[in-house]
């Protein structure tokens, strides 16, 4: 069984909006798939479901898009859901 932590989930934009917070605590794996943890947090929140292909996750100050990507998590760490990035 994969131990589980705690994290700081930031919602920015529209996902603030959508769930009516700026940040939550959350327990989840601490390795877990980006899609899966944006299932987690989705089931938390159905709204967001509605912006499913329009987020990006910064985990360590990285950014991941949501897909099979293994995301090696610590407690306390924060997680930032952001609209996706447009270049210039």
């Amino acid at each position: 069984m994969v131990p589980r932590c705690q994290v700081e989930i930031l919602y920015f934009a529209k996902r603030a909006e959508i769930t009516g917070v700026r940040s939550e605590t959350v327990s989840v794996q601490q390795e877990i798939k980006a899609l899966q943890l944006w299932n987690e947090i989705e089931t938390r929140h159905p709204g967001l479901a509605d912006v499913r292909n329009q987020v990006i996750f910064a985990v360590h100050q990285e950014y991941v898009e949501l897909g099979d990507q293994l995301l090696l998590l610590h407690p306390g760490d924060e997680i930032a859901i952001i609209p996706p990035i447009s270049g210039g």
